[in-house]
């Protein structure tokens, strides 16, 4: 396909002078392909041609239809973050809004998800046409480009920019607004050609680097420091630069806390590993984080859920950051050193002059020795102590020396007292996550997803009290294993998790969520089905939303009324029967013992599975500490 083209050059002619044209619609489908997209996830009608083309000339790009506009966008979303792909979603006019809506989630994570909408027509605008309003400027607070397309020689350019806008820097939304209100615009002919860019078509397809001034400085401030902590974000997990984050932590010694975003990004049962920081959080991380005098955040803006509002670490605490977008740097914390680079580049780099430094002092140490001294120093032992070697080195070698045992001392000291405070949170929260109490306790069913998910495993959490225990109580166990959370927008997991499936069919996706989540998008149960989509959902079913309790009880002084848990509370519903209705396989489990089991029986299923279990309505998540 042709890489570039500006549109104002001469019309393409066959052998005979006639210029050669073709559809909107084939353009779209022929660069959809050409970037590598697999799916597209909408509500019908939108760009009819378009879906017909990709049957003809594209049918290996599968086109998924669901039955809301938040649910495409929500699977596009996951589609994006599992395949490191831009996840296409579209609606017709009267559904943009819908879909606008759905766009809050993927760009507050981070996930590159184009949008495709119909659009008003000129003939048409201010006659009050049905359906039709002016649903552009809703887009604008949800995405990094939002522009319409009102000509058809302009969509290849126009499409090529949505995919680089989509994957580069802070990855995100970007909404195009096609003529018509279905996007008939891609029935229009146009002698212009589909310009695609495949590097584009994922991410991260620009590495920023890192210079070595900067990281050697950043290198010698983490030295320095007695407590120092990295904070690992969403952009490590974007840049696949895990490794390099648990390689880096393992060579400097220090202790890692992740975003909610970032979980995935080293082992939970890693020796360094703090867990999850901030508001949705392990006891063990906000305490390690709130003590540290350097934190060191790599791939994270440095927001509200994950400093627990600024509290963890305390504003002005010493911080250093490497982010690939420069306008999150210094956001909220005071910077000693900061990087606009991409996090495995940047991670990468520093590894290497880790590593080079070390030798370089060893080079230095022998350089400032006297001859005598290396001489001596190239002799057998034995022949030293022969020779009576009692010579002390130099002033400033012992200085060094010297130096070096105390900020080793300190390191190891800081080290030791984390690993206290992570043995203290095992020991405090042991009985609930082994616990065989009737109704289940939401942290085992946890514990039983630590133990359970396989290798490659994918969970896909919900915001809500999802978020809160899956943070605090699960880890995931090596780096095959994958983790998405919602950036708070409930119901957003079932959804994603549909399209993270679709996007990765060959690896296990489990869902957990509770029934007020589940509730949401209900219906997609049958898109699952129907497409072929065999993830398996956890249903934390305590017949409510009881994050909110807390909430209420303030409200009400102190204590809600028996009435106040309407508020709050839904009917005893059987969601194992209602996705046995709709062709899943439902499994229904009261107690903990079954877990582990119907765990077991929905990895071999071969279909969608929902695993409805029955909890106690009166456990809520432990609330974040700050100290």
């Amino acid at each position: 396909m042709t890489r570039s083209r500006p549109t104002s050059n001469p019309a393409r002619r066959n052998e005979t002078g006639s210029r050669i044209t073709t559809t909107g619609a084939r353009i779209i489908a022929d660069m959809l392909d050409g970037y590598g997209v697999t799916h597209v996830f909408l509500v019908p009608a939108i760009l009819r041609r378009t879906l017909a083309e990709l049957e003809l000339h594209h049918p290996h790009i599968a086109r998924v239809v669901t039955h809301g506009e938040k649910a495409a966008a929500y699977m596009a979303d996951g589609y994006a973050r599992v395949s490191g792909r831009p996840g296409i979603a579209a609606a017709q006019v009267v559904g943009a809004l819908n879909l606008a809506a759905g766009l809050r989630e993927p760009f507050l994570a981070g996930s590159p998800v184009i949008a495709l909408t119909g659009g008003r027509s000129p003939a048409t605008k201010f006659r009050r046409v049905y359906q039709e309003i002016d649903d552009l400027p809703a887009f604008d607070p949800v995405t990094k480009l939002n522009a319409t397309i009102d000509d058809a020689g302009r969509l290849p350019d126009m499409l090529r920019q949505a995919f680089r806008v989509a994957t580069t820097g802070a990855p995100g939304p970007v909404h195009l607004q096609i003529q018509g209100n279905e996007g008939q615009l891609d029935l229009h002919e146009t002698d212009a050609e589909p310009l695609v860019e495949p590097v584009f078509g994922r991410v991260p397809p620009i590495r920023p680097v890192p210079d070595d001034q900067t990281v050697r400085h950043i290198l010698r401030l983490l030295a320095g420091a007695e407590r120092p902590v990295i904070v690992a974000g969403g952009g490590v997990r974007a840049s696949g630069a895990g490794a390099e984050l648990v390689a880096l932590a393992e060579a400097l010694r220090i202790p890692v806390a992740t975003s909610a975003n970032g979980k995935d990004t080293i082992p939970g049962t890693h020796r360094l590993s703090l867990g999850v920081v901030g508001s949705y959080s392990r006891e063990s991380a906000n305490q390690a984080v709130a003590r540290a005098d350097l934190v060191c955040f790599i791939g994270t803006g440095t927001g509200g859920m994950t400093t627990h509002f600024w509290a963890v670490p305390p504003e002005g605490t010493p911080a250093i950051q490497i982010d690939i977008e420069p306008s999150r740097l210094g956001l909220n914390y005071p910077l000693k050193a900061f990087l606009s680079a991409d996090a495995k580049a940047a991670l990468t780099r520093m590894l290497a002059l880790t590593h080079s430094r070390e030798e370089q002092e060893r080079a230095h140490d022998e350089q400032e020795r006297t001859p005598d001294e290396r001489e001596r120093a190239a002799r057998p032992r034995e022949e030293q102590a022969r020779a009576g070697d009692g010579q002390a080195r130099s002033r400033d070698e012992q200085t060094r020396a010297g130096d070096g045992q105390t900020r080793s001392a300190r390191r190891e000291a800081w080290l030791a007292e984390v690993e206290g405070l992570r043995a203290d949170w095992r020991a405090r929260y042991r009985e609930v996550l082994t616990s065989d109490a009737v109704p289940i306790r939401p942290e085992r069913i946890a514990s039983e997803l630590t133990a359970g998910l396989p290798d490659n495993a994918v969970l896909v959490a919900d915001t809500g009290h999802a978020g809160m225990w899956m943070a605090q109580f699960h880890d995931v166990t090596g780096p095959g294993q994958g983790y998405l959370r919602s950036a708070g927008h409930l119901g957003w997991a079932f959804s994603a998790g549909v399209g993270a499936q679709l996007a990765a069919p060959e690896r296990p996706v489990v869902v957990f969520t509770g029934d007020a989540g589940l509730y949401y998008h209900l219906g997609e149960i049958e898109t699952a089905v129907r497409r072929r989509a065999n993830l398996i959902t956890v249903v934390n079913n305590n017949r409510g939303g009881n994050q909110s309790k807390r909430g209420f009880d303030r409200a009400y002084g102190g204590q809600g009324t028996p009435q106040s848990r309407e508020l709050w509370t839904y009917e005893d519903v059987d969601f194992a029967r209602i996705a046995g209705e709709m062709g899943a396989l439902g499994i229904r489990v009261d107690k903990p013992r079954d877990l582990a089991p119907a765990l077991d029986r929905a990895l071999s299923a071969g279909r969608p599975v929902v695993i409805d279990v029955h909890t106690d309505i009166e456990v809520v998540a432990p609330l974040p500490v700050s100290s």
